[in-house]
């Protein structure tokens, strides 16, 4: 039985408590700065041309919605947080993009069954705190033959490391909850998405990073505009030990990923696997 089931207004606190978590810091600068190209990588992955219902999940700021509908896609980009669909909408209209901005939980997406030829989530599903719930989602709502495409940061790569770092000073996850790097597991994905699509291709990528010229400034970069990050942070903020062990536990990891001379340089891994929706 779902939380949901259980208790609904858990369920409600549940979400507002994640729905805020994102709305910390800066993501939209984060998403456009850090990893720009993504969306557009999965744009071309998904097949996706004028004409196209799209619907992006989980869409943050539009990395994925925008430039699909600059190529003239008709595309619904939803998300959970208010504060990331206003910084998208803004981008939208700097860039000339004309799209539909849309509130909603992955979980749970209010769209009618065949809705979109194509659903993608570019590093966005993948932090839904229930990872069937949402992958149900994301198949009900394409239509049989559709495409569903996702960009997924990897468990092994540097920020499913990063994550882990962080993992024993944040908050306890909630029940049922599962981490989100692992969807950037093939075989989870699979999983998720069962018997219900064929033609599953996946292929892993690296996305460079180079903003940072050492190690601390990607740490302290994150520590002030990532979500996940600030509260992690905010959840030990009493603990001056173990804030400074955060900082160098995050440092460190950056250190450790590091190929660059003069500069940082890291690569992020990413999972890119497309898949089709099979009739009935």
């Amino acid at each position: 039985m779902s939380v949901a089931a259980e208790n609904p207004q858990a369920e409600v606190t549940l979400k507002d408590k994640h729905r805020g978590m994102w709305a910390l810091g800066d993501y939209p600068t984060v998403a456009s700065t850090v990893i720009p190209d993504l969306g557009a990588v999965l744009v071309a992955a998904a097949r996706i041309t004028a004409g196209d219902r799209v619907l992006d999940v989980a869409a943050g700021p539009g990395n994925a919605a925008i430039p699909a509908a600059l190529i003239g896609a008709d595309v619904v980009a939803c998300d959970l947080t208010p504060e990331l669909l206003t910084a998208g909408r803004l981008h939208a209209e700097q860039r000339g993009a004309d799209l539909e901005w849309r509130e909603a939980d992955a979980e749970a997406l209010p769209f009618s069954d065949g809705e979109f030829d194509k659903v993608i989530s570019c590093v966005g599903v993948m932090f839904a705190l229930h990872h069937q719930a949402s992958a149900d989602e994301l198949v009900r709502v394409c239509r049989p033959g559709g495409t569903i495409g996702l960009l997924s940061l990897t468990p092994e790569g540097f920020i499913g490391q990063m994550f882990a770092a962080m993992k024993p000073y944040a908050p306890p996850p909630p029940p049922g909850a599962q981490p989100a790097p692992l969807w950037g597991s093939e075989q989870h994905v699979r999983a998720l998405l069962g018997d219900r699509v064929t033609g599953i291709s996946a292929q892993r990528g690296t996305v460079r990073v180079d903003l940072f010229a050492q190690p601390a400034d990607f740490r302290d970069y994150f520590k002030a505009r990532y979500g996940p990050t600030i509260a992690a942070y905010r959840n030990i903020a009493d603990d001056p030990a173990r804030v400074a062990a955060l900082d160098d536990d995050l440092s460190e990891l950056a250190q450790r990923h590091d190929r660059g001379d003069a500069t940082t340089i890291l690569d992020w891994e990413y999972l890119l696997l497309t898949a089709r929706r099979l009739a009935g």
